[in-house]
């Protein structure tokens, strides 16, 4: 269910989220600068990736705001039978919203907000294991979440190890009333309209992209 669209739509939204976010933006950098400290290269090892518990919550929680798969469905092999007397019957198909999930306030305090330490260890423990749902569940679930998130913790790292994000401009639109322009150091357009800026951390070079 996750492939390179699905996956890119993802790197989006964390980084779109973090940009909204700059205390939180700024507690991942330093994780990321302590985990590289002292190092010749800018690589991210296999190992290093459970060394970003911080920035794993925040990817986490863009997931469940955000996730780039809003629904699966899934067809009954046998008869159902629900409370109250009800039966869903065999080849009935089953949508399972995966946004109204992740949104449910019966399921998430604040389902608005973006919190990441819901995903902190110690605040997971009382979570179904269907109340975070981005790559589906059960044993039809992606066989490539493992790796899906391997990657977005790559991404995310490096691109805070190099840029400072912040909420961008669609430059066909111009600004908002009173806005100041500022000139990007370079602009991250997502599919559906989605603008960011990012200011780099190491050249004062600006270009647009």
């Amino acid at each position: 269910m996750f492939d390179h669209v699905t996956l890119m739509t993802a790197i989006c939204w964390v980084l779109y989220n973090l940009a909204c976010h700059t205390h939180y933006q700024e507690q991942c950098r330093q994780e990321v600068m302590d985990l590289m400290q002292g190092r010749d290269t800018e690589e991210i090892e296999w190992d290093d990736l459970s060394s970003l518990p911080f920035t794993t919550m925040c990817i986490k929680e863009a997931l469940r705001l955000h996730s780039p798969v809003l629904a699966v469905t899934r067809k009954y092999t046998q008869d159902m039978k629900l409370p109250g007397d009800r039966t869903v019957p065999k080849g009935a198909i089953c949508l399972v919203s995966i946004y109204g999930t992740h949104r449910n306030p019966a399921v998430w305090t604040n389902p608005q907000e973006f919190q990441p330490l819901r995903f902190d260890p110690a605040n997971t423990r009382g979570h179904s294991s269907h109340a975070f749902i981005p790559f589906s569940s059960g044993p039809r679930n992606c066989i490539g979440q493992k790796f899906a998130l391997a990657e977005l913790r790559v991404v995310v790292a490096l691109t805070l190890l190099r840029f400072r994000l912040t909420p961008g401009i669609n430059p066909d639109l111009g600004t908002a009333p009173g806005e100041v322009r500022r000139l990007p150091l370079l602009v991250l357009r997502a599919e559906g309209g989605l603008w960011l800026q990012l200011e780099s951390l190491t050249s004062h070079t600006s270009r647009d992209d």
